[in-house]
């Protein structure tokens, strides 16, 4: 599979080989992930959604997502392990954000961190660095500030905001991040910021003008039923493999088609004689 991914390698990525990161939440996926080929695999706090039922990421916790990252990061991956860093775990003061974020590397095992947000976070940003965690930045719509923003809306389309937003990525590029997640903004506006900054741009519904891409796992899969965002392509269609795999399993459990004789362990003939035999009722 090739060395271990680390925050410098991807770094040192912009403008080469296309960048391949990917959400996982467990074992299993993180597995499956590492396996495909993933450069990168982001405990992202869409586990809320995807695997935990909440209506936002805003209710999952810091220890739900340490809990998670931990399952990831046993299964040992080539590919950098980043943990996403929950609301308000870095927004009440900096000194409490570098503790949450040593938690994600100290319990869960993660190699860098991602935190949202553009040039108010330089001094948790910073500080973060300077206890040496690598540090993802994630700029343009971010989930976490759904109620500021008044929903999951495409940011940058007027030429203020997109101007703030290229200055937000060049100030985070200056801070030390390694690299940035750009979403849900204009294919133009993404692929500005990519020639204005030295540190790879990831996308997620923000064109094709990017270093390398990220889609949530259960959504490239259809792993759920829920609605998919236009910029996701799905590439299997699992959950309703699964529903049928499953519904086929019950069918045979009632027929009695499941299991047969080679799904089932066996004794010596005159051992199960035996047993049968002293198991029958006694006559009188």
């Amino acid at each position: 599979m090739g060395d271990k991914v680390t925050a410098p390698a991807v770094r040192a990525r912009k403008g080469g080989a296309r960048l391949r990161m990917v959400t996982a939440y467990d074992n299993p996926t993180a597995r499956i992930a590492d396996k495909a080929g993933a450069d990168i695999i982001l405990v992202g706090d869409s586990l809320a959604n995807v695997v935990l039922g909440y209506p936002t990421t805003l209710q999952v916790t810091l220890d739900e997502m340490i809990h998670h990252c931990a399952a990831v990061t046993r299964a040992r991956p080539r590919a950098l392990v980043v943990g996403d860093m929950p609301w308000l775990s870095y927004h009440v003061s900096v000194e409490e954000a570098v503790r949450n974020a040593g938690r994600f590397v100290r319990e869960g095992g993660a190699e860098a961190v991602k935190l949202e947000g553009g040039r108010k976070r330089i001094p948790v940003i910073e500080a973060v660095l300077a206890a040496e965690i690598p540090v993802m930045g994630h700029l343009g719509l971010t989930p976490q500030s759904v109620n500021a923003m008044g929903g999951y809306r495409v940011q940058g389309k007027d030429l203020a905001t997109a101007r703030g937003l290229v200055e937000d990525a060049r100030a985070l590029d200056a801070a030390g991040v390694f690299c940035l997640v750009l979403e849900g903004i204009p294919d133009a506006l993404a692929e500005v910021i990519t020639g204005s900054v030295s540190v790879p741009t990831i996308g997620i519904g923000a064109g094709a003008g990017v270093d390398g891409q990220v889609l949530v796992l259960h959504d490239l899969l259809c792993l759920h039923e829920d609605h998919l965002p236009k910029f996701v392509r799905p590439y299997a269609h699992l959950f309703d493999e699964a529903v049928a795999a499953l519904a086929a399993w019950f069918a045979d459990v009632e027929s009695g088609a499941f299991p047969t004789a080679d799904e089932s362990y066996t004794m010596p003939d005159e051992v199960a004689r035996a047993l049968r035999a002293e198991a029958r009722p006694s006559g009188g």
